[in-house]
């Protein structure tokens, strides 16, 4: 059993690309858990997407003996965590997990959007926050006004602050002695019983369900019987073991050890992360405080490029989802499109990731339609439903009224583009709350606005009109009335569903004319004209006409009466009248890539 005394568990958090990786393998080097002949960049970001993009999207935990400089061996078990918005729900996993927390701060950026969230996050949870300055070998790195920045947004002393480098190695030292000194010893580990908590789960092929977890008090050995406390499900431990940073099978793990248990539990849809374990002859009395369950905010659809490919997909998302408690998903079927899925996630980059991973990993071409939220509708017999498909809205005359979900954004950015930030606000339908100065160039607004509005452009935008210096996090803020309505897109006076979208009545217009003028930029020509109309309800909001192909009927008609062409021009009309009434437009798959990549449908 390992001396709780000596031992400290801890997580990095930070904003998106502020050197959490890169500086957890300078801690992986100095302890030298890895050998330098084995050592890679990015060494615990295990996904192909993880290194091409240069983003943690999974927390990796690692167990590593450091000797400090009091001599002694100290057990670190330390946590990466995701920066992205997208993966907060990972990184309050990870810190359920800790007593201490290391706040990297980009010495050139300064304290981001994502710095104050997962800050609050870790004050929430009572752990103990060691303020990093990473990155101060940079050229444009000014410490000065970091501390500075420390003390006035985030309330932490400035001499409290260990400043390192992730790329050259500069203070690592320092900072394992600053964890040694300030990291408090595993808590609650006195408890009687067993109790281990469950921050995160993956499925292995081999092995079935692999559950992450922190020992908080008891220890747990192969062959124990043990319970879920939140279900009271029962199973067996097939295996324990500790990162290094790969799975390495251990004896048992004990109070304090964060590492992974192996049961005969094989469908992860049965475990609940953020539950407690315990041994099922021995149970524990009462519960480790959990977390709460992460809701999907963005919904899409996903279907084959080639209709044969379902089962595949169908066997591809089953797998995600073992992997990725968050991503969720249901059977749906579209006139326009076939058989597919009716998926949620978290954000647009999480949607992002999960296509990349369906065709990547599964070798699958894969159609998504225009991303949506849940909306909650509520009908003139008093019911209400929540809507995450533009086709489920009931017909106007049945609607009363419709919320829309809303989100308090923190959007950080340089002083001089707050009048191009506002704007932006004010087209997104948002109100901007509050300013609160950060330092002598940047400010924060705290905005309220609908979460529909940032789905697609918005961060882009952003990014754009800061010259890359804006940064932004939000959370869920309820919902609110708007002023709603489904815009349904024909073709030649059939409805396309999949094109179908819910939007603001004052911009439905506007939407419309540029989904028409650009499905008729996309759409190929037939021997007909074809009408595009964009509608909401049975009123025609805009409209486009594909003309015709037309056959020179004329062209062997030599000489005579001008009457001889009159008459072949007219037969050829009344052929084409005909065709119109018959035909049914086919639209190419490529189509419906090319519209739903279009930013905000324009």
């Amino acid at each position: 059993m390992p001396d709780l005394n000596h031992t400290r568990n801890y997580c990095i958090i930070a904003h998106v690309d502020h050197g959490k990786t890169t500086l957890s393998d300078r801690i992986l080097e100095l302890t030298r858990t890895v050998e330098m002949r084995e050592m890679k960049d990015q060494l615990l970001d295990s996904m192909d997407l993880e290194r091409e993009r240069g983003i943690t999207i999974k927390s990796h935990p690692v167990s590593m003996i450091y000797k400090a400089q009091d001599g002694k061996d100290y057990t670190f078990n330390l946590i990466d965590t995701p920066g992205h918005v997208d993966f907060s729900y990972e990184v309050s996993r990870s810190l359920a997990a800790c007593e201490g927390a290391m706040l990297l701060i980009d010495a050139a950026q300064g304290i981001e959007a994502q710095t104050v969230a997962n800050a609050h996050l870790a004050i929430e949870q009572g752990l103990e926050i060691i303020p990093v300055i990473n990155k101060v070998d940079l050229p444009g790195a000014d410490i000065p006004a970091i501390q500075q920045q420390l003390e006035d947004v985030l309330a932490i002393p400035a001499d409290e602050a260990v400043l390192t480098s992730g790329k050259t190695g500069i203070g690592v030292g320092d900072l394992m002695e600053a964890a040694v000194a300030r990291v408090p010893k595993p808590r609650w580990a006195d408890a009687d019983g067993l109790r281990v908590l469950i921050f995160d789960c993956v499925y292995d092929a081999f092995k079935g369900v692999i559950c992450y977890v922190r020992v908080f008090s008891g220890s747990v050995k192969n062959g124990d019987g043990i319970l879920t406390m939140s279900d009271g499900m029962k199973a067996q431990v097939k295996e324990v073991g500790k990162f290094s940073p790969e799975m390495t099978k251990q004896d048992m793990l004990s109070a304090g050890d964060v590492g992974y248990i192996v049961t005969n539990i094989r469908d992860v849809a049965e475990i609940k992360l953020g539950d407690t374990i315990t041994l099922a002859n021995k149970p524990a009395t009462e519960m480790l405080p959990g977390y709460k369950e992460v809701s999907p905010m963005v919904f899409s659809g996903i279907y084959p490029i080639d209709t044969n490919d379902y089962n595949k997909l169908k066997a591809s998302m089953g797998k995600l989802r073992l992997n990725d408690a968050a991503f969720i998903y249901q059977s749906e079927n579209s006139v326009a499109l076939g058989f597919g899925f009716r998926c949620g996630f978290l954000g647009l980059l999480h949607m992002e990731i999960i296509q990349e991973r369906i065709r990547r990993e599964y070798d699958l071409d894969v159609i998504s339609t225009y991303p949506s939220v849940v909306y909650q509708v509520h009908r003139t017999d008093k019911e209400m439903i929540e809507v995450h498909n533009p086709v489920h809205l009931p017909d106007p005359a049945e609607i009363d009224y419709i919320d829309e979900p809303m989100i308090r954004a923190s959007i950080h950015i340089p002083s001089g583009s707050i009048g191009d930030v506002l704007a932006l606000m004010s087209e997104k339908r948002g109100l901007c709350e509050h300013t609160e100065t950060i330092d002598d160039s940047r400010v924060m607004l705290v905005c309220r606005l609908p979460l529909n509005e940032i789905l697609v452009d918005f961060n882009d935008r952003l990014k754009s009109i800061t010259h890359g210096y804006g940064s932004m996090d939000y959370e869920m803020d309820g919902y609110e009335q708007g002023k709603l309505c489904r815009l349904d897109i024909l073709v030649n006076q059939e409805q396309v569903d999949a094109f179908s979208s819910i939007v603001h009545v004052d911009k439905a217009e506007g939407r419309g004319r540029a989904l028409c003028s650009r499905l008729k930029e996309i759409l190929p020509r037939q021997m007909f004209k074809i009408a595009i109309q964009a509608a909401i309800g049975g009123k025609v909001v805009a409209r486009e006409t594909i003309s015709a192909l037309r056959k020179d009927v004329t062209a062997k008609c030599y000489g005579g009466d001008i009457s001889r062409k009159r008459k072949l021009l007219e037969k050829q009309k009344e052929g084409k009248k005909r065709m119109k009434n018959i035909g049914s437009v086919s639209i190419p798959q490529d189509a419906f890539i090319k519209i739903l990549k279009t930013s905000d449908g324009g």
